[in-house]
C-alpha cells in the first residue's frame, strides 16, 4: 500500500457556473470500494473517468494518481539492496476529440558525467601532472508516455536504467561508489545525449504511442541547470513547449 494523492475534473459547458464537486469524490469511491485493494490499474482508471462523464454530465474528464512507487534495487557489487522510490503520476483522460488517453509520468534520478570536463581531467594528468576531477551531478529525467496495453511503471524504469545506466544508488559500500564511478566513465553525456538516449528506448517499445522527456542536470559547475527537451513529435501529442507534469 502507498500513500496516494488524486485529481479529479470535468469540463464544464458555458453556461454552467459550477459541478457537484462531491459527485467527484462519491464516483471515485465506488470503484475503489468495488475494486478493493490492490486493483488500481489502467482499466480502473478508465471506468472512474467514464464514470465522471455520467455523473456530472460532462463531454470530458480526467484524474490523476500521484505515488511513491517503491522498487527493491540491488547495489552495483557488494550485494546489498534497499527500496528506490519513484515518483509516479498515472493518469487517464477522456475527451471527444481524442477519446480515452492512458499515460503515466515518471521522475527517474541519475548521474551524469560531463564528457568535456572529463577529456580537460585526462589533459590536465596527462600533460601537466595535475590531479584533477570532472564534474558529475544527479540528473532528472521526467518522463511522461501515453500507452495501450499492459503497461507498467516496472516497464518505464527499465527503459530508464537500461538506457543511462547510472541511475542513482540506494546501499553503497566502497566498492559500489567505485563500480558507480566506472559506470560513469563509460557512459558520459551531456543533457541532450540523456533525452536521446531515453527517445531511442522509449521509441522501441511498441506500447509507447507518444512520448515526452524533460532532463534536468543539476550542474555542479555552473549556477543554473542544463535543459533539454524531446518528444516524438506525433501530431497532437505532446508538446515540447509545455512543461512537464507536477502535482
Amino acid at each position: 500500500q502507498v500513500h496516494c494523492s488524486i485529481t479529479g475534473t470535468v469540463s464544464l459547458d458555458a453556461h454552467k457556473k459550477g459541478i457537484n464537486m462531491s459527485r467527484i469524490m462519491r464516483t471515485f469511491y465506488e470503484y475503489d470500494e468495488a475494486g478493493g485493494p490492490g486493483n488500481l490499474t489502467p482499466h480502473t482508471l478508465q471506468k472512474v473517468v467514464y464514470g465522471y462523464l455520467q455523473n456530472l454530465e460532462s463531454s470530458s474528464a480526467r484524474i490523476a494518481i500521484a505515488f511513491d512507487y517503491p522498487l527493491l534495487q540491488g547495489s552495483l557489487r557488494s550485494g546489498l539492496s534497499g527500496y528506490q522510490y519513484y515518483p509516479v503520476v498515472l493518469e487517464t483522460t477522456v475527451a471527444p476529440d481524442q477519446g480515452v488517453r492512458q499515460m503515466m509520468h515518471l521522475d527517474f534520478v541519475y548521474s551524469s558525467a560531463c564528457p568535456c570536463s572529463y577529456e580537460l581531467s585526462v589533459h590536465a594528468n596527462l600533460s601537466r601532472g595535475v590531479a584533477a576531477v570532472p564534474h558529475s551531478q544527479r540528473s532528472v529525467s521526467k518522463i511522461s508516455v501515453a500507452y495501450d496495453g499492459d503497461f507498467w511503471i516496472e516497464d518505464l524504469v527499465d527503459i530508464g536504467r537500461d538506457t543511462l545506466q547510472t541511475e542513482t544508488q540506494v546501499m553503497v559500500k566502497r566498492e559500489d561508489e567505485q563500480a558507480f564511478a566506472e559506470l560513469n566513465a563509460a557512459n558520459l553525456k551531456f543533457v541532450e545525449d540523456a533525452v536521446r538516449l531515453l527517445y531511442e528506448g522509449l521509441d522501441a517499445d511498441s506500447r509507447i504511442n507518444d512520448f515526452r522527456v524533460f532532463a534536468s542536470h543539476k550542474e555542479s559547475l555552473h549556477s543554473h541547470d542544463a535543459i533539454s527537451v524531446i518528444v516524438k513529435g506525433v501530431p497532437g501529442g505532446f508538446d515540447a513547449n509545455i512543461e512537464p507534469f507536477t502535482y
